[in-house]
């Protein structure tokens, strides 16, 4: 089994990837009146954190010096990249649709290299500034449903603005990443940044546990959340590294916009979701901007 699964073809491995954090925002959506979101996010990684254990306490307790030194490097990705990203995500799938949540979530990487740009002062081209603007327009596009008047009553859907604050913090998480210290080995940080997230978690779900909604634990909440736990969480990181590893960041960075068309692709087929010439017309200026910046960085999950 092991030797089969190192023979796998990575551009498999990659497809599979894309497929799996889009199956995150599609079934989030499906199942948001079953589970509140905070709900979703804290098993998700509390079972993530579970089955990741047996194999990054060794790696976490060999490095636990370097990892308490970095310690506010740590509670940063953690919170950025695990607590805050993926309840954001889950909040607004309350409210908006799974198709808004993957097109809106694709600009993340444009946002990644303004942030850059803002924070580090990398130099910005004028290819890069269009590439951005088409980007933000598709953006709002989709936000205002393509209807000016949605603008003028300021008539805004509040998941779609959650989803922008959401990709925010998935901008913070990457550019976060770029202080990590290349000594600490890929398991420890990622079995520390994912205890941590959940832990962070713990009094956030306390919280809404004892509010009005109550969460409606059935087979179908169970398995929503082994999916959460074992697909975006633990395989497609998994498949990601061992992709990148086998063909490069620069030809694997080419199947993360494979996540909207698969997302768009099972919303319309499992949630009947309809796509409206907006959405059309919103992810054409999303990718446009996209190609033209020519990003090499990495959307979440």
């Amino acid at each position: 089994m092991r030797a089969a699964w190192r023979n796998a073809s990575p551009y498999l491995l990659l497809t599979l990837t894309a497929l799996f954090w889009a199956g995150n925002a599609v079934l989030a959506r499906a199942i948001h009146h079953l589970l509140p979101p905070v709900t979703m996010a804290f098993w998700r990684w509390t079972l993530a954190a579970l089955l990741l254990l047996p194999f990054v306490l060794r790696p976490m307790y060999r490095q636990r010096a370097l990892l308490r030194a970095n310690w506010k490097l740590l509670v940063l990705l953690s919170v950025f990249g695990i607590s805050a990203y993926n309840t954001l995500l889950y909040l607004a799938l309350q409210t908006t649709t799974a198709t808004n949540g993957v097109l809106i979530n694709s600009v993340t990487p444009l946002m990644i290299i303004f942030s850059s740009w803002l924070l580090f002062r990398q130099r910005l081209s004028r290819r890069q500034q269009g590439g951005i603007a088409l980007a933000l327009g598709g953006m709002a596009v989709i936000v205002i449903r393509g209807d000016p008047a949605v603008l003028a009553q300021l008539d805004f859907n509040r998941g779609d603005f959650l989803l922008v604050i959401a990709a925010a913090a998935w901008t913070l998480y990457t550019v976060c990443l770029r202080r990590r210290p290349a000594a600490i080995d890929a398991p420890a940080l990622l079995g520390t940044t994912v205890i941590l997230g959940a832990a962070f978690l713990l009094p956030l779900y306390l919280v809404e546990a004892a509010g009005r909604r109550e969460a409606v634990w059935n087979l179908a909440s169970y398995a929503s959340l082994g999916y959460f736990a074992v697909f975006p969480s633990l395989l497609a990181y998994l498949f990601w590294n061992r992709g990148v590893a086998q063909i490069g960041v620069n030809r694997a960075g080419l199947f993360l916009y494979l996540i909207p068309l698969f997302g768009v692709a099972l919303a319309v087929v499992f949630l009947g979701e309809r796509l409206h010439l907006f959405h059309v017309v919103g992810a054409a200026l999303i990718f446009s901007g996209v190609y033209l910046a020519s990003v090499r960085t990495v959307t979440p999950q």
